[in-house]
């Protein structure tokens, strides 16, 4: 495999529902010289702890508003479970696996326009953009053959938390790092141009045609954020973004044949 440097970023409902599965993906993708950073959200998990302390979801064009009892939430369910599980499930398959929260520099989003949410700018309260990231750490634990695993959340200046995007987090690590590919993983087979038709995977996209899926109507809910943070990544120079269900290897071994591969 001529990819030496990979970032893959898990969704929350990935490391829910295909663990396992995904595990063992990682294991293989590790076990062929690749130099792995694992970046996960946990949307699913944070709304099911929300909803069990009581408090409401509230979600705007794919994005979380935060207030600082969710924040808490976030916090819990996205270090204290997500990361965990990953942590521990990799190591037990014989990756030496790290987890890592506060390697993540931030600073508050002031509100702004959301594809998908009208012309206003939204206030989405305690959530952050990075700013930077602790690179020397990260290149530490790659050159001794580990595996970060780093959650999506933010340092901010005076040591507060931001909730930060997983998507974000990853393209702009992806950037920062200077990664060959970066991999996606989520619960879609790929970019629809109908999400309710499998058959209709856009196998190849570039920036243009993704902007216009976006501006059509054609990406949706979680997508409309997960394609705008990586057209613009793609623009930025990351080499090529693959959004996939599963079958990682074979992604970045033929561009296309599963999922969707982003290029400029």
């Amino acid at each position: 495999m001529a990819v030496k440097t990979v970032l893959v970023k898990l969704g929350g409902e990935v490391v829910e529902e295909r663990l396992g599965e995904i595990v063992a993906e990682l294991v293989a993708l590790v076990g062929t010289g690749a130099r792995v950073v694992v970046s996960h959200g946990g949307g699913p998990q944070v709304t099911a702890l929300s909803q069990r302390l009581g408090l409401p979801t509230k979600m705007i064009a794919g994005r979380r508003v935060t207030d600082e009892a969710t924040l808490l939430a976030v916090q819990l369910a996205i270090v204290g479970q997500v990361n965990v599980a990953l942590q521990n499930a990799l190591r037990a398959a014989g990756v030496r696996a790290v987890g890592l929260h506060g390697v993540v520099e931030a600073k508050r989003r002031a509100p702004k326009v959301l594809a998908g949410a009208g012309p206003d700018p939204i206030d989405l309260g305690l959530v952050g953009d990075p700013t930077g990231f602790d690179l020397p750490l990260l290149h530490d634990l790659l050159a001794r053959g580990d595996v970060p695993v780093v959650a999506c959340l933010g340092r901010a200046a005076d040591g507060g938390v931001l909730n930060i995007n997983a998507d974000l987090v990853a393209n702009q690590l992806a950037r920062a790092l200077a990664v060959d590919a970066l991999v996606l993983v989520t619960s879609a087979p790929g970019v629809l141009r109908d999400v309710r038709d499998p058959a209709s995977r856009i196998p190849r996209l570039g920036v243009a045609e993704g902007r216009a899926l976006i501006a059509g109507g054609a990406a949706q809910g979680g997508m409309i954020a997960k394609l705008e943070e990586s057209l613009a990544a793609v623009e930025a120079g990351v080499p090529a973004i693959y959004i996939v269900k599963d079958q990682i290897a074979r992604a970045l071994e033929e561009p296309g044949a599963v999922g969707t591969v982003l290029v400029p």
